[in-house]
């Protein structure tokens, strides 16, 4: 099971010590990260994102998924009505695995200009270890869970037709 965790910090700031929380975990196996991004805000409300973490042993399939995931939250905000089968097909399954339109829109909500948030999808996560170790950067929590049949079927549906 795949967790998707985006945590949004007023201060852009604190979102990167935050980064580097994360960061420090996944070298301390607390976290088995499959992303890791700062999503930033600025004050004109354009969004800057920082991937620049080495995120180690992500397959080939959950670096498409997070891919996916991630584009979905921050760079197709409000999909309605979608051209494509394919980008179509992806959106319900991601909508029944817990990345809804709800659960897009309080992403949405977080990120007001002068804002930014840490996206974290792990497949392994010390839940107590990793609480401790992010408290002291306060901040807003959202999130879901993707089921290891979801991720299976979201992987095959971005491998395509073979």
């Amino acid at each position: 099971m795949a967790e998707l965790i985006v945590i949004g910090y007023d201060d852009p700031h604190v979102a990167e010590q935050a980064f580097g929380t994360v960061q420090e975990l996944q070298r301390d196996y607390v976290v088995h990260l499959n992303g890791l991004a700062v999503v930033s805000v600025d004050a004109d409300g354009a969004t800057h994102v920082d991937t620049s973490s080495r995120v180690i042993g992500v397959s080939a399939a959950s670096g498409a998924m997070w891919g996916a995931i991630f584009g979905l939250l921050f760079l197709l905000p409000g999909v309605g009505l979608l051209t494509g089968a394919a980008l179509g097909g992806l959106v319900g399954k991601l909508s029944k695995s817990g990345v809804d339109e709800q659960f897009r829109r309080q992403v949405g909500d977080l990120l007001k200009p002068g804002s930014a948030a840490v996206v974290i999808m792990a497949s392994k996560l010390t839940e107590d270890k990793f609480t401790v170790a992010m408290r002291p950067h306060g901040g807003t929590v959202l999130k879901t869970s993707l089921s290891d049949e979801d991720e299976k079927e979201l992987a095959e549906q971005l491998a395509g037709p073979q």
